[in-house]
């Protein structure tokens, strides 16, 4: 029988293989993490039911556009994204809200329909139509009514021949 050997790799030099490296889980690639005598423990593989949706300050938006305006040479525009783990879209949008000029619009926004007023006009319009309905019932039952009263008159009336007389 052969042995096998079980290889653990100390903590040191993973990081140094994944340098550069941009990670999911929102830790820096460069951060040694948490080590039992210079092995790497093993995180929670557990995906999180509902992700969280990221959200921004205006003076982080701020900055970032600020540093993003420094960036002169090719590449260091990239690396800001990289480092902050944005996208350009982001870039674009802050700055449109920017240009806007309010500090409401660099501020996060609930997402979601928007709660609207009801309009006074929709109430009344809908009582009128209740009304309208009402009324047309109670018509249709009176022209109903009134050519039952013709027909019991007719019926109760003297035949043809009686009147002629």
């Amino acid at each position: 029988m052969e042995k096998k050997e079980v290889m653990l790799t100390s903590a040191n030099a993973k990081i140094e293989e994944m340098e550069g490296v941009r990670r999911t889980t929102g830790i820096s690639s460069i951060a040694e993490p948490k080590s039992l005598h210079g092995f790497r423990m093993v995180s929670d593989p557990e995906v999180p039911e509902k992700p969280v949706r990221r959200r921004y300050t205006a003076e982080y938006k701020r900055r970032i556009l600020r540093e993003a305006e420094t960036c002169k040479k090719h590449g260091q525009m990239g690396a800001l994204l990289r480092r902050e783990g944005l996208y350009s879209s982001n870039l674009t949008a802050w700055r449109r809200q920017a240009e806007q000029g309010t500090l409401e619009a660099l501020s996060p926004r609930k997402r979601g329909p928007k709660e609207q007023k009801p309009d006074p006009s929709v109430h009344r319009i809908a009582e009128l139509e209740k009304e309208n309905q009402k009324l047309s019932h109670k018509l249709r039952q009176a022209v109903i009514i009134i050519e039952a009263q013709k027909k019991i008159a007719e019926i109760l009336e003297t035949p043809h021949e009686e009147r002629n007389s």
